[in-house]
């Protein structure tokens, strides 16, 4: 049987099936009753569902014959009870899986038992979510990561963290080995619980263990102990798991740069991103960004040159906002030829100087006296379309013409 789908005509194909079954030659089999349960499920139509697993209970799939049941119809029933529970439909849900228990052989698969335990938390009871994992238990159906993992998450979201750590415990006990999930569950716990020192030990028993660190979990981390105000105890951590090869190249460490910034600990996040970044974890754009402001305001520029240079060189453009102030710095310190070769490879690198950029440097070239560096950018900004009218260009021009002057009678004046 195929039926085309039309939205008008999508509420007959229940009545198309039904009729069918009652054709002689004719007889339904899974595939049909998966079509005719994605069909239902999709367009909301639970009730109808419903009676569809009453059918299937009384026509079992005749692909099986003998003893044994078809081995498509768990797989079937997994899909349906999913549906249920996305749409909080639990005891529909429940119904279902009663129904698939007479119809496969031998004990439902841990599978199907997770759907049911994650819908009752997702629905908010998670007294029931617990009272079936308890029959899962009694029908001797061992539970995996996931079951474990799913009632954890449960405890530590209803504000019973202990219980949730004593199930972390009987999973171990059972021969259940925790994964990166299990893990930032339990962590993101204690530190919701305010213990700081515990949450740190469970990561590097996470270590122990072999359990690979995800950007997940450093982000739970730093963010936990930046939040208790253990901002260098964080910048250690992340040096320590980037030393033993566990930090995670997509984790952007620009939280952790922000905090010592705002903290006047500029210094020390300098320190954390060159380390970081020797050892292959390049900072974001909005790290460099965030470390070149607060090296700025703490007074190490010159570190903040060496940052800017490291960062286009290695690809990383700057936004015309903060190459223009270290541009301003470089010239307020009388390096306006330093300034000029950083404006020179930023263009190579894809950031081309807008007209503060060229005023800037024509202004840092005006008071030091280099007459003949400043007519060269205050050409080029002619060439661009910098300069409006010949009452600027006269300015500038001017401006050039009168530093060197002035220049050359302070010279003459130190050899009299």
């Amino acid at each position: 049987m195929k039926l085309h789908h039309h939205p008008i005509f999508t509420h007959y194909d229940f009545q198309v099936f039904s009729w069918a079954s009652t054709v002689d030659s004719f007889r339904h089999d899974h595939s049909t009753f998966l079509w005719m349960a994605h069909s239902l499920a999709s367009s909301h139509r639970f009730s109808q569902l419903h009676s569809l697993l009453s059918f299937i209970a009384a026509n079992p799939c005749p692909c099986s014959p003998g003893i044994f049941s078809c081995p498509q119809m768990e797989p079937l029933f997994r899909f349906v009870v999913d549906a249920f529970c996305r749409a909080r439909k639990l005891n529909d849900a429940v119904f279902a899986f009663e129904t698939m228990k007479k119809l496969i052989d031998g004990k439902p698969s841990v599978v199907i038992y997770n759907v049911l335990i994650n819908g009752y938390l997702k629905s908010g009871d998670f007294d029931k979510a617990l009272g079936f994992y308890e029959r899962m238990e009694r029908d001797r159906v061992k539970p995996d990561v996931y079951t474990f993992n799913t009632l954890i998450s449960g405890y530590c979201r209803n504000g019973n963290f202990e219980s949730g750590l004593e199930l972390f415990r009987e999973m171990k006990e059972k021969g259940c080995s925790p994964n990166v999930v299990s893990f930032n569950t339990l962590i993101q716990g204690l530190f919701r619980e305010r213990k700081v020192e515990e949450a740190v030990k469970m990561a590097y028993e996470m270590i122990q263990l072999g359990c690979e660190f995800s950007t997940v979990t450093c982000e739970i981390l730093v963010n936990g102990l930046c939040k208790e105000r253990h901002v260098l105890q964080a910048c250690d951590l992340v040096v320590d798991f980037s030393r033993r090869g566990l930090f995670p190249k997509e984790f952007d460490y620009c939280g952790l740069v922000e905090e010592l910034c705002s903290e006047g600990n500029a210094g020390r996040a300098f320190e954390v991103v060159n380390e970081l970044w020797i050892k292959g974890k390049v900072p974001s754009l909005i790290a460099c960004t965030t470390l070149i402001e607060g090296l700025r305001r703490s007074g190490r520029r010159e570190d903040a040159f060496g940052l800017m240079e490291k960062m286009l060189k290695d690809g990383i453009v700057p936004d015309s906002v903060t190459f223009n102030c270290l541009m301003q710095d470089l010239c307020d310190l009388g390096r306006t030829m330093d300034a000029n070769k950083f404006r020179s490879l930023a263009s190579t690198k894809g950031l081309e100087p807008d007209e503060l950029t060229y005023n800037i440097l024509v202004y840092g070239y005006t008071r030091e006296g280099r007459r003949k560096e400043g007519e060269i950018l205050v050409d080029e900004m002619l060439d661009k379309g910098f300069i409006p009218d010949i009452a600027t260009y006269n300015r500038l021009m001017d401006g050039l013409s009168n530093s060197r002057s002035s220049t050359l009678k302070k010279v003459s004046a130190v050899h009299k």
